[in-house]
């Protein structure tokens, strides 16, 4: 007799399914300075069981991490909490008081952030963070913490344990950091784990990881409730998602009910925005405004070289880091290069090459057929213009002081005519990204994600570039505001005969940006080719490795709900 996977559980973990926490009616709000009570949250319900995962999906200002802080006691100053019902076991969490929270933190309930980096401090060991938890709830004397904490790192997968617990959090990769984030939140077997965004930002292989030993928890008993924008992280480890917008509930059910048969046409939108091999050739977000003819023909490129020439690569940083090392690829007119790979590749550094940022050690790239690497910064002046940067963080490369259309105006610079012009050039590059004239005016501070990366493309755009390098542009962006920037960078390149060189790790964005992909491991191209080709039939190991690390909507975790 073959068992169902609840079956399997049940049978070992002995009080499986047995509710370990019951959220009944949640309603959260926070008090201002004038005494109103703005509600985040609304009418939520849901039980975590052993053995289960439950996911809040949504995007920013969904109210899913105001949703998972309250139920660790972090709701925040000025928060109003009430529920029908708010309980761990026995215990009302309604009704605890900051030393009971104390109590339950870590002990009952183990807290996942995303950013480790962040989380942890950066000024103490690894093994010293994680043994705090142990101390603070006087668990065993220092050479059993010390012990426990070398047990937790290798339960966790963290190789060369001893020397990883004298390290601090800037000495680890993002992987060991958060691995470490899991060690320090499950040192006293929480019955409960709550993982807001833990796999955001990571690597393809990273992510992986980080699922498998969430799977292993969930294997072995724990209750996980998970946090994410990410439906194809969901999709491998829950067995419920609850889809939230505007602090409510839109729909909850089984994982394959919700990302198979979804009954709210904002649930059908999200799981629709989440590119891929099936997305190549089509829209990811509803269109809300004309955009070009997608059949429209190209500028006419016959006979014109290469956009951007790079042969022969190499960057070596302080300690003999070779970052890049013999690094050869062509740019098209109106194509876009696709490079993957992990952390520490060298996909950025190439980046950073081909705008000359950085100089080469070796090697030379050359743009529009003219040298550009090798030449003075006086020669490069004039060809400048002809490539633009689109970062992943716009915020931190706007001045904070300056509105919108200061920005532009310094994009476009003092030679582009008198103010007049200016003002026209800035209308039309506002058109261009589809942004109302409305935000000429404000700062970036007080524009969304999803706004500030239009200005960011406006700007790449504001001096009419043949190419437009995009480093990590769309990452931390929500699945939703990810589909529109890749729409309009579409439309872009269609109208204008676009080149753009493409970095990041999502495997799903670059697949259905692409024309062609370079796959780069430790500063060396592995593979290269048609984006169908690299994907669908990878040669190279490494290759192999990625695409077979990457999870998706049409291929989640056996063990995930959605199988």
């Amino acid at each position: 007799m073959t068992l169902t996977a609840q079956e399997t559980a049940s049978a070992v973990i002995p009080d499986a399914d047995a509710v370990r926490l019951s959220v009944r009616g949640l309603d959260v709000g926070f008090t201002g300075r004038d005494g109103r009570t703005r509600s985040i949250v609304r009418d939520v319900s849901f039980d975590l069981r052993a053995g289960r995962c439950v996911a809040i999906v949504g995007e920013s200002g969904s109210g899913k991490s105001v949703t998972a802080r309250t139920l660790v006691g972090l709701t925040g100053e000025g928060a109003v909490v009430d529920a029908a019902e708010l309980t761990l076991g026995d215990v009302d969490l309604a009704s605890a008081t900051r030393a009971e929270w104390r109590g339950i933190r870590g002990r009952r309930i183990g807290f996942i952030q995303q950013d480790a980096l962040v989380s942890l401090d950066p000024l103490r060991r690894v093994g010293s963070e994680i043994a705090e938890a142990l101390r603070l709830h006087r668990r065993g004397r220092r050479a059993h913490r010390r012990r426990r904490v070398l047990d937790l790192l290798t339960s966790v997968e963290v190789p060369l344990p001893e020397r990883r617990a004298r390290q601090r959090p800037g000495e680890l990769s993002g992987g060991l950091r958060q691995r470490a984030l899991i060690a320090s939140a499950i040192a006293l077997d929480p019955e409960v784990v709550i993982a807001d965004e833990p796999t955001t930002a990571l690597d393809v292989t990273v992510q992986a990881q980080v699922l498998a030993l969430l799977e292993d928890m969930k294997a072995h008993g724990s209750a996980i409730l998970l946090i994410s924008h990410d439906l194809s992280v969901v999709a491998h480890l829950a067995d419920e998602i609850l889809v939230m917008r505007a602090g409510d509930v839109l729909e909850h059910g089984t994982t394959s009910e919700v990302l198979r048969a979804p009954r709210h046409p904002y649930t059908r939108a999200l799981i629709s925005a989440v590119p891929g091999a099936h997305t190549r050739g089509r829209r990811l977000a509803p269109q809300q405004e004309p955009a070009p003819d997608p059949h429209r023909v190209r500028p006419d490129t016959a006979g014109d070289g290469p956009v951007v020439q790079a042969r022969g690569l190499v960057k070596r940083f302080r300690g003999g880091l070779l970052a890049v090392d013999d690094v050869s690829f062509d740019v098209h007119r109106g194509e876009t290069l696709g490079i993957v790979g992990e952390s520490g590749s060298g996909k950025s550094t190439t980046a950073r090459l081909v705008l000359a940022l950085e100089k080469a050690d070796a090697g030379e790239v050359r743009l529009l057929g003219h040298a550009w690497s090798t030449a003075s910064e006086r020669a490069r002046r004039s060809l400048r213009r002809r490539v633009g940067v689109v970062h992943q963080d716009p915020l931190s490369s706007f001045d904070p002081r300056w509105s919108t259309e200061r920005i532009l105006q310094d994009a476009i610079g003092a030679d582009a005519g008198g103010r007049s012009a200016r003002d026209r050039r800035v209308r039309d590059l506002l058109a261009q990204v589809a942004l109302p004239e409305s935000v000429r005016t404000r700062h970036p501070l007080t524009l969304s994600g999803g706004q500030r990366q239009r200005i960011a493309i406006a700007r790449a755009l504001a001096t009419s570039p043949e190419i437009i390098v995009l480093d990590e542009a769309v990452s931390a962006l929500d699945v939703s505001v990810q589909a529109q920037i890749l729409d309009l960078l579409g439309d872009l390149q269609r109208e204008y005969g676009l080149s753009y060189l493409f970095i990041s790790h999502d495997l799903g964005v670059i697949h259905h940006m692409s024309d062609r992909v370079l796959v780069m491991k430790d500063g060396v191209v592995v593979e290269q080719g048609d984006a169908d080709r690299i994907f669908l039939h990878p040669a190279h190991p490494y290759t192999r490795e990625l695409i077979g690390s990457l999870t998706t909507l049409e291929n989640p975790d056996d063990n995930g709900g959605a199988s």
